[in-house]
C-alpha cells in the first residue's frame, strides 16, 4: 500500500473515494490480525508468567479461543479484499485488480460484529494485567488526519511539534549504522529517540477514535498519556482492534461497488519522485521512489517502523540494566524479552530468542 501511494503521488494519480474506503478496510483487517496475534500469542504470556500461548490456553481457554476468533475475522477481511490472508495479491496501482461485490463484503458482517464484542472482552481482560511502572522520555510520531483516525493519508506529526508531509520526511528522518547491530537505526534529525506505532497513534489521534472504541478505552483506563509506558502497549493495540472492527463494519455497511476497480495508470509517465507514509500495525512505514521516464524505478528507500523503534527498545534495555543485574539469569532474560516484546518488533523478534550475558564486576 505504501508503494502504491508513493508511485501514485509521483504520477499525480488520484484514486476515487470508493478505492480509498476499500484501502482503509484492508488496513483494518491487517491491524486486527497483526495486533491480536501479538497481544495473545506473544505478549500476554509475559504478564501472566507463563512460557507460551499453549500454557496460557490451558489457564484461560475462553480468552485464547476468543482471540483466535477475532484474528480469524481480520484474516477474512484481508482474504476477501486482498485475494489471500497473507501478502495480498489483489492490490495494484490506482486501486484493486478486482473490486468485491456488495454481497461478498456484507457476508462478513455477522463475523465482524461478533468479533467486535470478543475484542472488547479481550481488552477488558488485558486491562487487569499487572503493569510495571515505567515512564520514558520519548517523542511519539504518527500519521495524522484532521477528519479520521489515520491509516494511509495525512501528515506526519509528533507530540513535540513535528509536522511534515510525506515529501518532507527525509529532511527529518535519518538512518544510521551502529557497530553492535546489523540493523539500521532510525532517528529524527537533532531530536533524539522517537517512537512510532499504536501508542503514538493514540497519543496524537485519540479524539478521532469511534465512540465505541473510546468507550472501550475508558473501561480499560487507556489515555493518550499511556504512550509513555511501553508495558501498556498491549492496551493500545486492544483499543485499535476495537476501532478497526468498528471501522470495518462502517465501511462495509456503506459500501457501493465502484464502476472501476482501479484508476487509469499513465501510459508513459515522466521522470518523477513519489513519497508516502502509511500506518502499518507496528507504526509509520515510509516509502520513496525515484522514477525514470517511462516508470522505471531507479532508486528506492524504505524505512519500516521497527527501524525507527530500535533506539527506543535499546534505551529501555539500558534503563533496565540495574533491575536485570539483580535478577536470576532466567528471570532477567524473561524481563528483557518482555521489554523488547512491548514494541512488537516482528514475529521472529518477538518470540523467545534472547541470549543474555551478564558480566559482574
Amino acid at each position: 500500500m505504501s508503494s502504491c501511494h508513493a508511485i501514485e503521488a509521483a504520477w499525480g494519480m488520484r484514486p476515487g473515494a470508493a478505492v480509498r474506503e476499500l484501502r482503509r478496510l484492508l488496513y483494518c483487517g491487517e491491524w486486527i490480525e497483526s495486533h491480536v496475534l501479538h497481544m495473545v500469542m506473544l505478549h500476554a504470556p509475559d504478564f501472566l508468567g507463563v512460557p507460551d500461548v499453549m500454557t496460557l490456553a490451558a489457564q484461560a481457554p475462553e480468552r485464547v479461543r476468543g482471540a483466535l476468533r477475532v484474528k480469524k475475522a481480520g484474516n477474512a477481511i484481508v482474504a476477501r479484499l486482498g485475494g489471500r490472508e497473507i501478502h495480498p495479491v489483489n492490490v495494484r496501482l490506482g486501486g484493486f485488480h478486482r473490486a468485491p461485490e456488495v454481497a461478498e463484503l456484507r457476508g462478513l458482517l455477522p463475523e465482524l460484529v461478533a468479533a467486535r464484542e470478543e475484542a472488547e472482552a479481550l481488552l477488558d481482560w488485558c486491562a487487569g494485567f499487572p503493569f510495571p511502572r515505567r515512564e520514558r522520555d520519548v517523542e511519539l510520531v504518527a500519521l495524522c488526519h484532521p477528519d479520521e483516525y489515520a491509516m494511509n493519508q495525512g501528515r506526519w506529526r509528533s507530540t513535540r511539534g513535528l509536522d511534515v508531509s510525506a515529501d518532507e520526511v527525509e529532511t527529518q528522518l535519518v538512518e544510521e549504522q551502529v557497530p553492535w547491530s546489523t540493523a539500521l537505526h532510525g532517528r529524527l534529525r537533532g531530536r533524539g529517540v522517537h517512537l512510532t506505532g499504536p501508542q503514538a497513534r493514540l497519543a496524537l489521534s485519540f479524539d478521532r477514535l469511534s465512540p465505541r472504541a473510546l468507550a472501550a478505552a475508558a473501561r480499560a483506563r487507556v489515555t493518550p498519556r499511556d504512550g509513555l509506558n511501553p508495558f501498556r502497549s498491549i492496551l493500545a493495540r486492544g483499543v485499535e482492534v476495537v476501532y478497526a472492527l468498528d471501522e470495518a463494519v462502517r465501511i462495509i455497511e456503506g459500501y457501493v461497488k465502484p464502476a472501476e476497480a482501479a484508476a487509469d495508470v499513465p501510459g508513459s509517465p515522466p521522470e518523477s519522485r513519489g513519497c508516502a507514509i502509511t500506518e502499518a500495525p507496528r507504526g509509520s512505514l515510509y516509502h520513496r521512489y525515484d522514477l525514470a521516464e517511462g516508470g522505471v524505478i531507479r532508486a528506492a528507500r524504505i524505512v519500516p517502523p521497527t527501524t525507527q523503534n530500535l533506539p527506543a527498545i535499546e534505551d529501555d534495555l539500558r534503563g533496565s540494566a540495574r533491575i536485570l543485574a539483580s535478577l536470576p539469569e532466567d528471570a532477567a532474560r524473561a524481563r528483557a524479552e518482555h521489554a523488547i516484546r512491548n514494541y512488537d518488533p516482528c514475529i521472529s523478534c518477538a518470540t523467545h530468542f534472547l541470549k543474555l550475558r551478564v558480566v559482574r564486576s
